[in-house]
């Protein structure tokens, strides 16, 4: 009797056991509600560390502190620009796969410049101007999100959100339910009809509120005294580039004296554009029910105005330290939203770049660093002139672009034109450049002597049709720009060095310094989720990341 009340005792006790397991497991959700998708246009990896000690607990070294750093993360290919870095992040994928070769490109099959997001066959939504005839179209391959919406059966909801249009809708996808940009002439988020025929009520509600007009009349000064900016330049500088009708590129900024119109379009270089953007990201959650169920939903957001600012005042000005200060904020206050309206620990959030910049080539030359400028339409000029001179004939260089000379095909076929012999000629022109580091036949790519990462990164960059014929790779620190402001697009670390922070659902806590890359993003995001990497993707999981 004694050992049949044990066995009972044992068996409840084991029955008991298995009803708390259970009640456990199902408390464990199998996946994150929400993927939070962040990409800063123009991040510098080096401004996690620049900055750091003026940013706050809850934004950057939020994500830095709870999350995964991936120290070294690089981009895989060249151009470094926006459309391609955009479309890599969420891909996983290079531009010799997916296409986005640049955020233009020259189309020799139509003999045509291209816009990467262009689309004539959708209409405006939102606007009456072309500003909404846009799509994922010239993307060749699926993004993550596009495969989020295949594992869900298309029940998980993607929306895309930027000030571009290229930062919306390439990450976005194909399949996404929404993708929003912002419409200067309207002060308004619009879409096309690629997604739907009218705007939500909610998005109409958002842009009847005229939030730019609010948000810029407040102008712009430093979040501190302007003295303890001890990481910056001197705040004027003649080498920085100045708003439209204000005579000076220091503290304050009063924007209140230019037409609505024209601060309509100024907020893109202004952190309160960084503002309008997550404010109308937290309203698109809210407003669609985003991680409100046990299906996972996707958010990406891209912030455009560190780009904008970046180029007009460069990597060192006190302008765009004040800009990143204040970002940090906007994070902060973001994730304080999702942990309150989706739930601490049940979203994933990664935080990217998709370039980095150079330094203004007069900041170069005023500390005695190497760089400066040149110009791509003077080059074409001049190639154009003397083969003038030489063959009676116009425009045999079509443009140059991305770093590439495109050659006038059409017009070296109707003139029997030796397109070797031409080529060549450019090529040792170039060559007489100052600026000019390299410069070779793409098609004669694979044979040429370079370094091992250079090439790769070319062909990376490379798609036949919408690359060009003769590559040009400028020496370092020389920036294709006027008298004042910087870009990018080189494989130089400073364009391709970005930041990739990862942060919460199934994340681990740490970071590494071994070499990842942009294309690993996907990937990772992927193999959190469970679901399929995208069609193109060449990524690899940093398995450091995943819990």
């Amino acid at each position: 009797m004694r050992r049949f009340c044990i066995s009972v005792f044992c068996l409840l006790a084991v029955c008991s056991q298995a009803q708390t397991n259970k009640k456990v497991i199902s408390k464990t959700p199998s996946a994150p509600k929400l993927v939070v998708g962040i990409v800063v246009d123009q991040m510098r990896w080096d401004y996690l560390y620049r900055y750091a000690n003026r940013f706050g607990s809850g934004g950057f070294r939020r994500m830095m502190n709870e999350g995964f750093n991936c120290q070294n993360t690089m981009i895989p290919y060249t151009p470094t620009v926006t459309a391609a870095g955009h479309a890599c992040v969420y891909t996983g994928s290079v531009p010799n796969i997916h296409g986005i070769t640049g955020n233009n490109w020259y189309d020799s099959k139509l003999n045509k410049g291209m816009y990467c997001t262009e689309d004539a066959n959708v209409k405006s939504v939102g606007t009456p101007t072309k500003d909404g005839q846009m799509s994922p179209k010239n993307m060749l391959t699926t993004s993550i999100c596009d495969e989020l919406r295949i594992a869900t059966n298309n029940r998980g909801k993607v929306i895309g959100i930027a000030l571009k249009d290229r930062g919306a809708i390439l990450p976005a996808g194909h399949n996404a339910n929404a993708a929003y940009w912002y419409d200067n002439d309207n002060a308004s988020f619009v879409t096309s009809t690629w997604y739907m025929n009218s705007l939500p009520t909610w998005v109409n509600d958002f842009n009847n509120r005229k939030t730019p007009d609010s948000l810029m009349a407040l102008g712009w000064n430093t979040l501190y005294p302007i003295a303890t900016y001890t990481q910056s330049t001197a705040d004027e500088k003649p080498y920085e580039g100045k708003y439209k009708g204000i005579d000076k590129t220091s503290f304050p900024y009063n924007f209140s004296g230019n037409k609505n119109t024209d601060n309509w379009d100024m907020i893109r270089s202004a952190p309160q554009g960084n503002t309008l953007t997550a404010e109308f990201a937290k309203t698109a959650l809210l407003s669609e029910g985003l991680g409100k169920d046990s299906i996972t939903d996707f958010l990406a957001v891209s912030f455009s105005s560190p780009d904008y600012i970046g180029h007009q005042f460069g990597p060192n000005s006190i302008e765009n330290e004040d800009d990143y200060l204040r970002l940090d904020k906007e994070l902060a206050s973001f994730f304080l939203f999702l942990d309150k309206e989706v739930g601490k620990g049940q979203y994933t959030v990664f935080l990217s770049a998709d370039h980095a910049v150079a330094h203004v080539p007069g900041y170069s030359i005023e500390n005695k660093l190497p760089g400066g400028t040149y110009s791509n339409s003077l080059f074409t000029k001049e190639i154009n002139k003397v083969l003038k001179e030489k063959l009676g004939l116009d425009s045999l260089v079509v443009t140059i672009m991305n770093y590439q000379v495109h050659l006038n095909h059409p017009l070296l076929k109707a003139k029997e034109l030796d397109e070797e012999k031409i080529t060549n000629w450019i090529i040792e022109y170039l060559y007489k450049q100052d600026v000019v580091s390299q410069a070779f036949s793409l098609h004669e790519m694979m044979e040429q002597p370079m370094n091992k990462t250079l090439q790769e990164r070319i062909g990376n960059g490379y798609y036949p049709g919408r690359s060009g014929d003769i590559q040009l790779i400028p020496k370092p620190g020389f920036v294709d720009a006027g008298k004042t402001g910087t870009s990018h697009g080189l494989w130089n670390p400073y364009d391709s060095h970005i930041p990739l922070l990862f942060m919460g659902w199934g994340v681990q806590q740490g970071s590494t310094h071994r070499e990842t890359y942009m294309t690993d993003i996907a990937a990772t995001v992927a193999a959190i989720l469970k679901i399929q990497i995208p069609n193109g993707c060449v990524g690899k999981v940093i398995e450091e990341v995943v819990k």
